[in-house]
């Protein structure tokens, strides 16, 4: 279940815009521990009470009405206690998730938050959820020790009472006296599994929710379909009647999205600020999947490849980078088997080799947690290797250069020169002329769909053309 969890919650994060995927492990480990546990082992247990129960009743009626009165009240006390704490202990999970996802981001962001001097804030925000969940917790330990107090009651009163029973029985010789102790022995081992799953009936609740929850989770992300291999692609691209959602919305970002691009061309992506142009990166490397029309590579829909095979043929530089904990030859090569050849080609094609070979350990140097040893600018460029390792044929970088000084701007340069003539296909998000200055095509992104596509100096004519009408207005106005 671990590696179902696993891809599931990719699966989940990737296509409802789920932020708290470690729930699922949390429910995972939940399960694990309940079956593993004592009280889980006592629901196999349990249909003995019934066969004691049998043995007490042929023993005397009245001892083994007595005995079934007294389970009965046993387990209702346990739905009791079922009944009054489900809402808090959902809410108190709820609750949970949210104080640790805002904890986790805040985290993340300890250096904003150091320099801005607002760590008070922040922790008297995450105070607040935080102390709702242990008000929350509370209040259903509360309820449920209580009812557990009450059952405890029950349960030592009725064997004194069954013995007082069974000692009136005998002194009248309705009963022996070994029938009255044997009576008295078998409602206790009858009352034994009962007394364990009461006692367990909050794990077993939790439980209960975990597995519910983790079989949501895989009924509506069923493991990917292993499809045959497609034959190696070239990098032509071809968008057609395109229709973006992001994940967890029902807002169109973009909208009769249709364009194509060819092995050897460098495409530029412009636009204002959240014009589509990311969310239009994330859909042609298969992140997000199209609301409707399509995406092909070399005239295959990439939902007819498997992952797998789709990853080594596409180089992806996010906007938001991540570095992942390990070395970085580990990060370079994704992960996987290490090639130390691709990853020191790729390293140089970058123009990070040098700078790594100056780290502690060169490539076996650890990059810390989410690459914290790292400045912006050399995790940018660790990034853009990472995109480059192997034989990508499709490569798309959402604004490579945010971090990167001039020497970085120009490694990019290099880089971006370098695989043209690779017969790469090379998507670029950028605004700095000097990225549009060695692009094929410029393609404008605004009001949710392409307004201009086309070769470099047409593009530019006409931006240049809108803008001298523009100030022409602004003087005018």
């Amino acid at each position: 279940l671990s590696d179902r969890t696993f891809q599931a919650s990719f699966s989940a994060i990737i296509n409802s815009g789920s932020t708290a995927p470690s729930q699922y492990f949390n429910d995972l480990t939940t399960l694990r521990q309940f079956l593993t546990g004592t009280g889980f082992f006592a629901f196999f247990d349990a249909p003995w009470a019934f066969i004691y129960l049998v043995v007490i009743f042929i023993i005397h009626p009245v001892l083994g009405i007595f005995a079934l009165i007294v389970q009965i009240i046993t387990i209702s006390t346990a739905l009791w206690s079922e009944c009054v704490t489900k809402k808090p202990i959902q809410e108190a999970n709820k609750a949970y998730q949210l104080a640790n996802v805002f904890l986790q981001t805040s985290l993340r962001n300890a250096e904003v938050i150091e320099a801005m001097g607002i760590h008070e804030n922040i922790k008297k925000k995450w105070r607040e959820r935080y102390n709702k969940v242990i008000a929350l917790q509370t209040e259903g330990s509360e309820k449920a020790g209580r009812i557990q107090s009450i059952n405890r009651f029950i349960r030592i009163s009725a064997q004194s009472m069954i013995l007082g029973l069974g000692a009136y029985l005998a002194i009248n010789n309705i009963i022996t006296p070994g029938m009255m102790i044997m009576g008295a022995i078998l409602m206790g081992r009858a009352m034994s599994p009962i007394d364990v799953i009461v006692g367990n009936w909050r794990q077993f609740i939790s439980a209960r929710q975990a597995y519910r929850r983790l079989e949501e989770l895989f009924v509506s992300y069923p493991p990917p379909k292993k499809r045959l291999p497609l034959p190696v692609p070239t990098g032509k691209l071809k968008v057609e009647n395109v229709v973006v959602v992001p994940p967890g919305s029902n807002k169109e970002v973009l909208r009769g999205v249709n364009f194509s691009a060819n092995p050897g061309e460098i495409i530029a992506i412009i636009g204002p600020t959240a014009s589509g142009k990311s969310s239009l990166a994330k859909t042609i490397v298969g992140v997000w999947k199209p609301f409707s029309g399509s995406v092909k590579l070399d005239g295959a829909d990439l939902r007819f490849y498997n992952k797998e095979q789709l990853g080594k043929y596409i180089g992806y530089l996010p906007q938001d980078i991540e570095i992942f904990s390990g070395t970085v030859a580990e990060n370079i090569a994704r992960f996987g088997e290490i090639n130390m050849e691709l990853v020191i080609k790729a390293a140089m094609i970058a123009g990070i080799h040098e700078t790594i070979l100056n780290f502690p350990n060169g490539y076996e140097t650890e990059v810390g947690e989410a690459g914290g040893y790292l400045s912006g600018g050399q995790r940018q460029r660790i990034a853009l290797a990472r995109a480059i390792y192997g034989d990508p044929v499709l490569i798309v970088l959402d604004e490579p250069n945010s971090n990167l000084d001039e020497e970085g701007e120009i490694a990019l340069i290099r880089a971006l020169m370098i695989l043209k003539k690779m017969n790469k296909t090379i998507f670029v998000i950028s605004h700095k002329t000097n990225i549009l200055s060695i692009s094929d095509k410029i393609m404008l992104i605004s009001g949710g769909g392409i307004q201009l596509f086309g070769p470099r100096e047409e593009i530019m004519e006409i931006l240049k053309r809108a803008e001298i009408t523009t100030r022409e207005k602004i003087k005018r106005g």
